[in-house]
C-alpha cells in the first residue's frame, strides 16, 4: 500500500502509459516500486548537498542523485 501518496495518481500514470482499467493490486504495487525508487532518489540527493555542505536539497542534487543511481 502506498505510504506517502494515495492511489489516484498512480491510477492516472499508469492510465497515461496505455492502461484501460487499473486493478487496486496493480495500483499499490506501482506506488510501492515507485515510493522505493523516489525514497532512493531524496536519500542519495541529501548525501550530495550534505557532501556539498548544504543543509538545503537543490534541483541539481535530485538530477544528479537521478542520474547516479541510473534511474
Amino acid at each position: 500500500m502506498a505510504e506517502f501518496f494515495t492511489l489516484s495518481p498512480f491510477e492516472r500514470i499508469l492510465k497515461k502509459a496505455g492502461a484501460k482499467r487499473v486493478s487496486k493490486g496493480a495500483m499499490e504495487e506501482f506506488a510501492r516500486i515507485m515510493e522505493e525508487k523516489m525514497l532512493e532518489v531524496a536519500k542519495e540527493a541529501a548525501i550530495l548537498a550534505k557532501h556539498a555542505g548544504r543543509k538545503t536539497i537543490f534541483d541539481s542534487d535530485v538530477r544528479l542523485a537521478r542520474k547516479k543511481l541510473n534511474l
